[in-house]
């Protein structure tokens, strides 16, 4: 984070912000509304007990606000859902396991312009909205149950524009994710074993994306990867505290990765 702040101070220092005379430069953040489709490969690992993997599809969908001066801020929302294959070491396999991910973000910054060149730092605030739904038997007969995870993270970042000609743009992007809150809620009482349901707390992680795209006008094609490592969370009960025990357990360390492809269409 501290890293991210100082380019981003150097880039103040060293980067004209964009100003009168540079409107409509393919080099700018574009203002207005972003639609699109993105597809991609999921794989999600707790360590030495469990993998989720397969294929999600969704949508995107974005505002960008500008100004004269090269300020812009930008709210986006994406959706994407898959059915993935979980493979677990102590319960067992279950395949085409529903997987939802919402998620929404709020980010701001500034459009620095040299020659054909760009660069524009952002900073914002984030909120990743996932759904697991494994109820059913695995193939060893072990009962599954809903999940839901929640976090709020800080994006740091900044987005790059080389000038191709013609109006073409490359445009990669480099972000940083800093981890604010993270809490699972696992549906435990699906299973009717006399477990409760139980919300675990996670205070470290951290997480990072890039995208490499290629504009022009109206239209955005490129690749992405986001990234995620959270760490383990405390303990919590799933039955009632008797004789100062009880039967419980921990959210456990945790690595996700989707890659893909995307297209938008910028009105």
């Amino acid at each position: 984070m501290k890293k991210i702040l100082t380019v981003a101070f150097v880039f103040i220092v060293v980067f004209p912000a964009a100003g009168t005379g540079q409107e409509g430069s393919p080099l700018l953040t574009r203002p207005g509304w972003e639609a699109g489709a993105q597809a991609g490969h999921y794989r999600y690992l707790e360590p030495d007990f469990a993998k989720l993997t397969g294929n999600h599809a969704g949508v995107v969908v974005a505002r960008n606000f500008t100004n004269a001066e090269g300020v812009f801020s930008r709210i986006d929302f994406r959706g994407s859902y898959g059915r993935l294959n979980y493979e677990s070491n102590g319960t067992g396999a279950q395949n085409r396991v529903p997987d939802w991910i919402l998620e929404a973000r709020a980010v701001a910054g500034v459009d620095g312009i040299v020659g054909s060149f760009s660069l524009s730092p952002f900073l914002g605030l984030g909120y990743r909205y996932l759904y697991n739904d494994s109820r059913g038997y695995s193939t060893t007969g072990a009962i599954g149950y809903r999940r839901y995870s929640n976090y709020l993270y800080a994006p740091a970042g900044f987005t790059a524009r080389i000038h191709l000609g013609g109006r073409w743009v490359l445009a990669p992007t480099i972000e940083r994710d800093v981890l604010l809150q993270a809490r699972q809620v696992t549906k435990l009482s699906d299973t009717d074993t006399g477990l409760m349901d139980v919300t675990n707390e996670q205070k470290k992680g951290r997480g990072h994306r890039a995208s490499l795209m290629l504009e022009k006008d109206h239209w955005a094609i490129g690749a992405w990867t986001h990234y995620w490592h959270i760490k383990d969370s405390e303990f919590q009960c799933a039955t009632p505290v008797a004789n100062g025990q009880c039967v419980g357990g921990i959210e456990p360390e945790n690595y996700t990765r989707e890659s893909g492809l995307e297209i938008r269409y910028r009105f």
